[in-house]
């Protein structure tokens, strides 16, 4: 199944996914069963017949050169269609589902997570879910940390968005328009209104989420970003963040969808504001997704449908 004497073999891209999964050479040797002369050798075949480096070495391990991380993806790529036609038509298991996700904090991306894990049917799986601050997921998806990225854009932060996305090869995919709401415990004095104002809201504690050492209003998480607040909290998830809208008659601003299963003692109220907020996901732009990819792309669209919101794409 290799392509022959000058390619580059099957087993030379797995050795290299993981690689770049352990970020060691050494590590990655352990866990397949092959001496480390022969997983290093492996990847220095690869990168005479890539003819470009794809891992930078140091003493503490090794990491993905650019190339090394585009090349990773495409690996990747190649892996899933083997073991999809393994699995066909020589009657193998199916192989080890793989996806990473990273994401703002919201928990129809959780819910969505959960019903691709129960659906995957696999024995065997390795997938990963980051809720992170904004900067990272262009860092995870740009280095293939994750496959997908998902979070929100608007006429504040676009352009900034836009040009990160440019700058690092990736391309942003609308999923669905939400009219701004704010989440707050089902015991605050708000939680009977049908919609709150930006007054209404003056004596409350604003939560948001930290975003860090790039704590630029443009990558808030929440819009109206650069309104002041004379009381502020900001947290780093979401577990937080929901026990001070509990302990503290707190609120954050975000989309309104919220799953009762997930997070039953918290409500959304809508905002009036004239804002909209657009929902969607990235990726590699140059980089096909894999199946299991496009899988959780479904279930993320069903349970946003179920909400009747209307798809964007």
């Amino acid at each position: 199944m290799a392509r022959g004497s000058n390619g580059i073999t099957l087993q030379q891209l797995q050795y290299f996914i993981e690689v770049a999964a352990e970020g060691s050479i050494s590590a990655a040797a352990d866990l397949l069963y092959v001496s480390q002369p022969t997983m290093s050798a492996a990847m220095k075949d690869v990168e005479a017949k890539a003819g470009r480096a794809l891992l930078l070495r140091s003493a503490r391990g090794v990491t993905l050169t650019v190339d090394g991380a585009e090349f990773l993806g495409y690996a990747k790529q190649v892996m899933e269609q083997v073991g999809l036609l393994e699995q066909r038509y020589l009657g193998q298991p199916p192989s080890r589902r793989l996806l990473g996700v990273s994401a703002q904090h919201y928990s129809f991306v959780v819910d969505a997570f959960v019903r691709m894990v129960k659906g995957s049917g696999a024995d065997a799986y390795e997938f990963s879910l980051r809720e992170t601050r904004t900067w990272d997921i262009f860092e995870d998806v740009r280095t293939f940390r994750s496959e997908l990225g998902i979070l929100y854009r608007n006429d504040f932060n676009r352009n900034v968005i836009d040009k990160l996305l440019r700058d690092s090869g990736l391309a942003f995919h609308p999923l669905f328009l939400a009219e701004p709401h704010i989440f707050i415990s089902r015991t605050n004095p708000l939680a009977s209104r049908d919609n709150v104002t930006l007054a209404d809201l003056a004596d409350l504690p604003r939560l948001t989420f930290d975003q860090g050492a790039n704590n630029s209003f443009y990558f808030a998480e929440e819009i109206l970003s650069t309104l002041s607040s004379a009381r502020e909290i900001r947290v780093s998830d979401r577990a937080t963040i929901f026990n001070l809208m509990i302990g503290l008659d707190g609120y954050t601003i975000s989309t309104g969808i919220i799953s009762d299963d997930l997070d039953p003692a918290i409500v959304a109220i809508a905002l009036d504001v004239d804002e909209r907020i657009e929902i969607g996901w990235i990726d590699h732009s140059a980089v096909p997704l894999t199946q299991q990819a496009q899988r959780y792309l479904d279930e993320l669209r069903a349970v946003v449908s179920e909400f009747g919101v209307e798809l964007l794409g």
